[in-house]
């Protein structure tokens, strides 16, 4: 099979399409084959070597759609020919979802979202997942207010809705151009510059001590990125996500998306031999959407 790798550190000029093994799912295991794979900017990270593996052949790519083509002893309830989404959670492993097939633990594992195409659907797990796990460490409760940073981009967009949904006052940050997408998405206030006061603040936008200044004192913050955490300050609690793997929750989601709450957004399509294009892509910036690699 085909797959995406990096064997040096650098830009999009070092991803590769190798052929390798197709991998055997172990106990509690499936193997999927690869519909569709999202490109991250996570991707671009461990492409530049943030969360090391010097020396070592590293894979990409961590959100995937598809078809469960094998299953591992003590799988659960999962067959061959079941239509899944998973999160493949991993920054230095030898195969990503960049690939014809991935190797993913069962409980990583949901249902797809039924009418919803597999490249619409591989954009949900990675971001949807970050977005309620980090909604979660706010601990926010009805009619408290958020504001989130990096509002219309994926991780940021996901989060308007969840908060939106549990009934917590949204405002969203981001650039003018896109005040109508963030409101359509749910945010009840938008803002193009921070401001102080609020009870919590949600950092997609990895703004840092900027964004925390916004935090009312005793409030909360929640980063997305663990190593670029602010420091606790005026009684703010400080916290990070480091998204994890979960069926279950991950199946929740699917439902919302089934039932209109979540809305999935594709900006472009790539070949999976085009891997390295699509990391050019990313680069440019200025995306609203995922690029997704589509084997």
């Amino acid at each position: 099979m085909r797959a995406a790798v990096v064997n040096a550190f650098g830009g999009p000029e070092v991803v590769e399409v190798v052929e390798t093994e197709v991998p055997e799912p172990a106990a509690r295991q499936v193997r999927i084959k690869v519909a569709a794979a999202t490109l991250n900017p996570v991707d671009a990270a461990v492409r530049q070597g943030v969360f090391g593996g010097a020396g070592e052949r590293i894979g990409l790519g961590w959100d995937v759609a598809g078809t469960v083509d094998a299953v591992g002893a003590e799988a659960g309830a999962w067959a061959v020919g079941d239509e899944v989404v998973a999160l493949a959670y991993g920054a230095v492993v030898p195969l990503g979802t960049h690939a014809d097939y991935v190797v993913v633990d069962a409980d990583a594992v949901a249902a797809a979202p039924e009418g919803v195409d597999a490249v619409t659907a591989a954009t949900l797990p990675l971001n949807a997942l970050t977005a309620v796990q980090a909604l979660d460490l706010l601990g926010l409760e009805s009619g408290q207010s958020l504001l989130v940073t990096g509002a219309a981009g994926a991780v940021g967009g996901f989060a308007v809705q969840l908060a939106a949904r549990r009934g917590i006052a949204v405002t969203a940050l981001a650039r003018e151009a896109d005040e109508g997408l963030v409101r359509e998405l749910g945010a009840a206030e938008f803002l193009a510059e921070g401001r102080g006061g609020f009870d919590a603040v949600l950092d997609a936008a990895v703004l840092g001590e900027t964004a925390l200044a916004w935090v009312r004192d005793g409030g909360a913050y929640a980063g997305v990125i663990p190593q670029a955490v602010p420091g606790a300050v005026r009684g703010v609690r400080v916290a990070a996500v480091e998204v994890s793997a979960d069926g279950g929750r991950l199946g929740e989601l699917v439902r919302l998306v089934e039932s209109g709450v979540l809305t999935l957004r594709v900006a472009e399509t790539f070949a999976l031999d085009e891997a390295a294009k699509a990391h050019a892509r990313l680069a440019e910036g200025g995306l609203r959407g995922r690029l997704v690699l589509v084997p």
